[in-house]
């Protein structure tokens, strides 16, 4: 999943982009409404994070303009101002949620992960599950044949990311852009050592490999 962060202070943006990483998202952090204009018009994300008190082009102006444009991607208003009328001008320039500072960061992360539940439409599962292996999005457990799996974060993010395309051939690019964010260089091969590390997790010692190399092309999880 992928999220923009767009917040002027330097200490609350790195928070909540180091919290989001952890948490797997990849993320895109930008201090201004204009720079945020542009990469809401030109790049993809599952859901954006909004502060209403920015320079060059303020939050809500931010919003109507994306919503102006067709962009539907859900966001979560960030703001210090704690009134009905404030939350109220908020939701109708279009943010879909708002959350007040401060704030706990496990309450916006829960906020970020309702949001992007609630726009793909459809009821979201508590496990994932392909041939014998299953994924816990709630407790992050992953087992495959009844034996626990330890995955590091990026590790259960590609997991999850593969699992929700199976059968779908992803690329390079499609994995940097949901794992890491934009900021990578496409030539770079921290996609192919993740993959690795990946598979020597949930494929060495198993007869039925999930993972596969389309040469060219990308990579497709599936039962052989």
């Amino acid at each position: 999943m992928h999220v923009l962060v767009v917040e002027d202070d330097q200490t609350i943006a790195a928070f909540i982009s180091q919290g989001l990483e952890a948490a797997g998202f990849a993320v895109d952090s930008v201090d201004n409404g204009e720079q945020a204009l542009g990469y809401g018009l030109t790049r993809s994300y599952d859901a954006a994070v909004v502060d209403l008190m920015l320079p060059r082009l303020d939050g809500l102006s931010l919003i109507e303009r994306w919503r102006a444009e067709k962009i539907r991607m859900p966001v979560l208003i960030l703001s210090a101002k704690r009134s009905v009328d404030e939350r109220v001008k908020g939701l109708q320039a279009g943010g879909d949620d708002y959350v007040t500072k401060p704030f706990a960061f496990s309450e916006l992360l829960a906020r970020v992960q309702a949001l992007i539940r609630r726009s793909s439409q459809v009821s979201e599962p508590a496990t994932l599950t392909y041939a014998d292996i299953t994924l816990d999005l709630l407790t992050r457990e992953v087992r495959r044949a009844g034996r626990s799996i330890s995955l590091q974060a990026r590790e259960f993010a590609l997991l999850e990311y593969l699992l929700r395309n199976t059968g779908r051939v992803v690329s390079k690019t499609m994995i940097l852009e949901h794992i890491w964010s934009y900021a990578f260089d496409p030539a770079t091969n921290v996609v192919d050592v993740l993959v690795c590390r990946l598979r020597n997790k949930i494929d060495r010692g198993y007869d039925h490999k999930l993972i596969h190399t389309l040469r060219g092309a990308g990579y497709v999880f599936k039962r052989a």
